[in-house]
């Protein structure tokens, strides 16, 4: 976590700005405001008709199942990505983010099995197959046109293939070359979480304070009347692939005390389609964050350059049976991770990186000091992301992207580590890309997560990956959050000339003990109100305005109290959702209703759009629905959204917020 508040100016929204403060949820001093680096210049980003400039390469992205609908966006659980969506293939069932047959144990529906010996035909049970149909295993399929099983059993089309009389066919153009590493602005980067499923007709949500998440409120067709917000849905922007959080040791710790169903209800608030938020994409920290219970790395074994001693029992305990129950409500959800500190054996407590020192920042050398600079170390640490990337799959858990370190240029009272920024270059290009690819992982590595946005810092770390044109080839996302975020706020074309997805890897937690001006001052325990919900929304709705790709919060569940294990600076942090530890209960605050009124149905590869009037950020959804979110600052009022040709009326609450989703 970090801290730098630039607090944005929105309609009806009196928030006053906030100068550059120096740490995620973490440094306190006030800092001055950090330079973007200048733009590269080079080759040509001239790409073909249908193609998309992603980072170097150019793309299909209608269907490239690793850039699905945009840049960056995986298509996850045997899907394909068929006209810029993931899809399941013609004859197999989405069952929890997974393609399955509809067969016996899957007839026509995820939930429904069959009995004794009867077979799936045509998705209903029975006692065998019929007309041109014929059983492949317990279902029976017409191979004639079926995608995973055309012209014989078990024979599947490719990605850009349909199956016609038997035969697998090409549907779609392939992908394209490579674009030349230019540093012209581009249109930025792209993806799409996934959401809840766009209703029959316009509905509409509504929150208050002490009235949250209203479904019952009524939404008329008016023909007159002007418009507060008008939403252009001809007008698209990025393509936005979804929300999510941090995992950390704990919010499960929390989540333990709970009741079965209470543990489960907290998790479908978070996770769920039809009955949460919805988030699809989750972080997982690298050994011990500054909200795990002890301070660990999964390789603490004096320089252990071999990893004779990596283990992840510390993962097993809080962590990873965290990311499981999220992923028993949405297999589809897109993790990331980062370490806070490599083993401590690979820093060093002498000398300074860009000004700060490496001498520890807390009470062990978990806190700060400086990764050193040797090809022992560098070789080491890029294999321990292996291993701990290989012994997560054998969890089955698949993580898709990894940060080479958590705010690089900050040393704190909790796990962290300072990078120089050519040593943050050299690893991705010379140690970690290659690795990789030795051990043939298809993770993806993120230019992040990069936080602190004052010049000759994490300006530096961007663009001196940039400027390596290895380095640059192998990063697949740029990761911002506090300063960073809100130097890309500022300057959106500094960081969307590299044609990469933007992610803003970690939300702003409130409650900061410096008691920067324009806000509530600090308190003890954290006040998880409606001003921070309001905070929030500023926060969600200035990123995605500037053009973020994706939008992660922090804690997603902590006690009232809000403490982490930091041990220079006392900082009680809000969260989406906490748990009183005396009387075991969970308590939905109001800032997770924000985040829920964004994400819940927007659907993957969706395209933000333009709005206007009024307080508001819209997208555009592959199948068509437009999804609306507003705040109103003011007293309630009749609202009227114009939104696909209609005009919208509905009672818009005192300080409080409304989504509209129209098919």
């Amino acid at each position: 976590m970090k801290t730098t508040l630039a607090r944005f100016f929105g309609p009806g929204l009196a928030i006053v700005g906030l100068a550059l403060l120096a740490a995620a949820c973490s440094s306190g001093q006030m800092g001055g405001g950090g330079g973007n680096g200048s733009p590269g210049t080079g080759g040509s980003n001239a790409c073909g008709a249908g193609q998309t400039i992603c980072g170097t390469e150019c793309v299909n992205t209608a269907s490239d199942s690793s850039n699905c609908g945009g840049c960056g966006i995986p298509c996850a659980g045997s899907r394909i990505c068929q006209n810029s969506q993931c899809r399941c293939q013609s004859g197999l069932l989405d069952c929890n983010g997974s393609c399955v047959a509809s067969d016996a144990t899957h007839c026509g529906s995820c939930t429904m099995t069959c009995q004794g010996n009867q077979v799936c035909n045509n998705n209903s049970c029975g006692a065998s197959c019929s007309g041109s149909t014929m059983l492949c295993g317990t279902a029976c399929v017409d191979v004639a046109s079926n995608d995973a099983n055309c012209g014989a059993c078990n024979h599947p089309c490719g990605s850009t293939q349909h199956c016609a009389n038997g035969t697998c066919a090409d549907s779609a153009a392939g992908a394209g070359g490579t674009v030349g590493g230019g540093g012209a602005s581009g249109s930025g980067g792209s993806p799409g979480g996934t959401g809840g499923s766009a209703p029959a007709a316009p509905r509409l949500i509504t929150s208050a304070p002490n009235a949250y998440w209203n479904t019952s409120a009524t939404i008329t067709t008016v023909t007159a009347g002007n418009a507060t917000v008008t939403v252009n849905d001809a007008t698209t922007m990025k393509t936005f692939e979804g929300f999510g959080g941090a995992f950390n040791e704990m919010g499960w710790s929390y989540l333990s005390l709970l009741s079965a169903s209470d543990r489960d209800r907290a998790i479908r608030l978070l996770f769920d389609a039809n009955d949460g938020a919805h988030f699809v994409m989750g972080r997982i920290p690298i050994g011990a964050s500054d909200y795990a219970l002890q301070r660990y790395t999964d390789d603490e074994t004096a320089n252990d350059t071999s990893l004779s001693g990596f283990s992840i029992s510390r993962d097993m305990m809080y962590v990873i049976p965290y990311v499981k129950a999220a992923l028993a409500v949405n297999g589809s959800i897109r993790l990331w991770a980062s370490p806070w500190t490599p083993p401590t054996w690979m820093k060093t407590n002498t000398g300074s990186v860009n000004g700060t020192s490496c001498a520890r920042a807390g009470g062990t050398a978990f806190d700060g000091g400086c990764m050193v600079d040797s090809a022992a170390n560098l070789t080491a640490l890029a294999q321990y992301f292996v291993k701990w990337i290989q012994a997560y799959q054998a969890q089955g858990i698949t993580v898709e992207t990894v940060a080479p370190q958590n705010e690089p240029n900050y040393a704190q009272g909790y796990p962290s580590a300072l990078w120089a920024s050519p040593l943050y270059t050299k690893f991705v290009g010379q140690y970690l890309g290659p690795a990789f690819s030795q051990a043939q992982l298809g993770t993806k590595i993120m230019l992040g997560t990069n936080s602190n946005g004052v010049a000759g810092k994490d300006p530096t770390v961007v663009t001196g990956v940039m400027a390596d044109a290895t380095a640059r080839g192998l990063v697949k996302v740029i990761g911002l959050q506090w300063g960073m975020l809100d130097n890309y706020k500022a300057n959106p074309a500094s960081f969307d000339m590299y044609n990469l997805p933007i992610w803003a890897t970690e939300h702003m937690c409130g409650n900061y003990p410096w008691n920067p001006a324009g806000l509530p001052a600090y308190v003890e325990p954290a006040p998880n109100n409606q001003a921070y919900a309001v905070e929030s929304w500023g926060y969600i709705r200035g990123a995605i305005k500037a053009g973020v790709t994706a939008y992660s919060a922090w804690n997603m569940v902590l006690d009232t109290v809000g403490k982490g294990n930091d041990t220079v600076r006392q900082w009680s942090q809000d969260a989406l959702l906490i748990v009183n530890t005396t009387a075991r209960t969970l308590v939905v605050t109001p800032a997770y209703y924000v985040f829920r009124h964004v994400s819940q149905y927007v659907q993957p590869a969706a395209r933000v759009v333009a709005t206007t009037g009024g307080d508001a950020v819209a997208f555009k959804n592959p199948d068509g629905s437009v999804v609306a979110a507003m705040y109103n600052a003011g007293a309630a009022s009749t609202y009227i959204v114009q939104i696909k040709g209609q005009r919208l009326q509905f009672a818009m609450p005192a300080t409080g917020w409304a989504t509209v989703v129209v098919p």
